[in-house]
């Protein structure tokens, strides 16, 4: 959690660009995003460097380039191989010293250069990065920019010295700099509150093993939660700790279980995956997830619901799906793909194809989706809980409580938890379905989203996992529901449905007492008026 003194000093970054006339809150966040990544890499390699010395291993650093000769051409030995030279004076530990002018000028014309082409450019991050352009252009706002970035960063190591894992405040910092862009409110998209994504990942429970996709992946929030969810599973008992919500994190650095390279190379390059159809949002997610480890992440410019997704990439290769697709979107139908089941155009239930579609037979996907598409009567609704209920096994729908998006909107969702058996299925594979209400979700319901003292996440997580031996037949908070109840009701799959409401007697008084208590409060009432009207003459 951001202390108080925190967040008031990423809201002075916002105020300094809004000032120097960056009012677009994509555009800004974009360039803090890129003044963020060149503190952190510089960050990140030097307390490599520092660990690699310490365990007596050589270490290779990020801030190396091709030497270029007078005409700035790559520099070659005589096995034709480039010459690299030290990237040094692009760090930010270096240009942080100078003045505003002599800043503005290393930043613009090399370190943002540099930082454009530090993956290979073949890969997702390095040719996104081709088109970004730094527009501050302006010393001053740099200067400021840049030192009330060191002070966010102080702030954060305070944390950390505190107990707080470190990737989780910055995680926090950078969430809470990204809710600006939510609080437009675009086409539906809102972030996802990263409690209730580290609770989505504890359900899925993703593996190094899993090929992990998020189809509509915004910032990657689902993809580091996926990521940081595998650390803990293999840090050591004694660097787990619990968090502010009561599910278990590494403390400082996970993963120390891990001791095979391959693996690591996998996590790096094979395991996440995402795509999104908007240009910014995939740098931003591109950088998130480097910012948070991933060194080589697969994120894409491409809109999952179109043709041209369909052109370029197959059905059935994601073993784990998690998304939070945005909703109360309508999709141009010019571009939009045949081959996904429905006729309408509306984004909650064409998504929900979409990921049935991407999952490999035994693939789990976790997606939350607006109520509405649990219980809606029209034709493409049924349809889409058709498809959920046939093709794959529908293994719980867990409704969330209304707030859980709050201040940004107050629709009630719900998380449909299924596992992929088999594409076009002509019957259900859906035997029975486990409902759980989730009340709150340990945070005030209201737009201020305090933490609450219980911790309601862990229960949830421990009853999901339980489900099968430890599922009451009353119907109260969790229960099962056969296919064919569901069948007998339209294919309803909303909780309220199949939740038994208790009735509770109410007594009242008898009419003749409640008679006099009205009459005797009527006198009261009076007499209060004579002593007003004698007061003001």
């Amino acid at each position: 959690m951001l202390s108080n003194e925190l967040k008031s000093k990423i809201n002075k970054l916002w105020d300094k660009f809004w000032s120097r006339g960056i009012t677009n809150p994509i555009t800004a966040i974009e360039q803090i995003s890129y003044l963020l990544f060149m503190r952190r890499i510089d960050d990140t390699d030097l307390d490599a460097q520092t660990k690699a010395t310490f365990a007596g291993v050589e270490y290779k650093t990020l801030f190396i380039r091709p030497k270029l000769d007078e005409k700035g051409n790559p520099v070659i030995d005589k096995n034709n191989n480039p010459v690299f030279e030290s990237a040094d004076d692009c760090r930010w530990s270096q240009f942080n010293k100078l003045d505003p002018e002599g800043m503005l000028e290393r930043v613009s014309k090399m370190a943002f250069p540099f930082i454009k082409n530090l993956n290979d450019p073949l890969q997702p991050y390095t040719r996104h990065m081709q088109n970004a352009i730094f527009i501050i252009n302006n010393s001053a706002l740099l200067d400021e920019a840049v030192k009330a970035i060191d002070e966010i960063f102080e702030d954060i190591k305070k944390q950390q010295n505190e107990g707080q894992q470190f990737q989780d405040t910055q995680g926090d910092v950078y969430e809470y700099l990204i809710n600006e862009i939510g609080s437009s409110g675009k086409n539906g998209q809102f972030r996802t509150p990263r409690h209730l994504i580290q609770f989505i990942c504890e359900l899925i429970d993703p593996d190094w093993t899993d090929k992990i996709c998020d189809p509509a992946c915004g910032t990657g929030g689902f993809l580091v939660g996926a990521y940081q969810h595998i650390l803990t599973k293999y840090t050591s008992p004694e660097e787990i700790t619990e968090d502010e919500n009561g599910l278990k994190r590494f403390k400082k650095y996970g993963g120390d279980k891990i001791i095979k390279q391959e693996v690591w190379d996998y996590l790096n390059e094979n395991t996440f995956f995402g795509f999104d159809v908007d240009q910014t949002m995939v740098r931003i997610g591109l950088m998130n997830l480097m910012l948070h480890g991933i060194k080589i992440p697969q994120i894409e410019n491409t809109d999952t619901l179109s043709k041209k997704y369909d052109q370029t990439y197959k059905d059935g290769e994601y073993s784990v799906i998690m998304a939070n697709p945005p909703f109360t979107g309508r999709i141009d139908k010019g571009g939009m793909s045949d081959h996904l089941k429905i006729d309408g155009t509306q984004s909650e239930l064409l998504f929900l194809v979409r990921i049935s579609k991407m999952l490999r037979s035994g693939g789990r996907a976790a997606v939350i989706i607006p109520e509405g598409v649990l219980f809606g009567s029209s034709k493409n609704q049924k349809r889409t809980r058709e498809i959920l209920l046939k093709d794959n096994q529908l293994e719980a729908v867990i409704s969330l409580p209304a707030g859980a998006f709050k201040p940004y909107t107050g629709v009630k969702t719900a998380i449909l938890l299924f596992t992929k058996a088999e594409e076009n299925s002509q019957t259900w594979h859906t035997e029975k379905v486990w409902f759980y209400e989730l009340k709150n979700d340990g945070y005030s319901l209201d737009d201020n989203r305090k933490k609450l003292a219980e911790n309601p996440l862990p229960i949830a997580v421990d009853a999901y996992q339980n489900r099968a031996i430890d599922t009451p037949i009353e119907r109260t908070n969790h229960f099962y529901v056969p296919i064919s109840e569901i069948q007998d009701n339209g294919l309803d799959l909303s909780y309220n449905r199949y939740k038994k409401f208790e009735y509770e007697e109410q007594t009242y008084e008898p009419p003749q007492k409640i008679l006099d208590a009205l009459f005797q409060l009527e006198s009261e009432i009076q007499k209060d008026m004579q002593e007003l009207k004698n007061l003001i003459g």
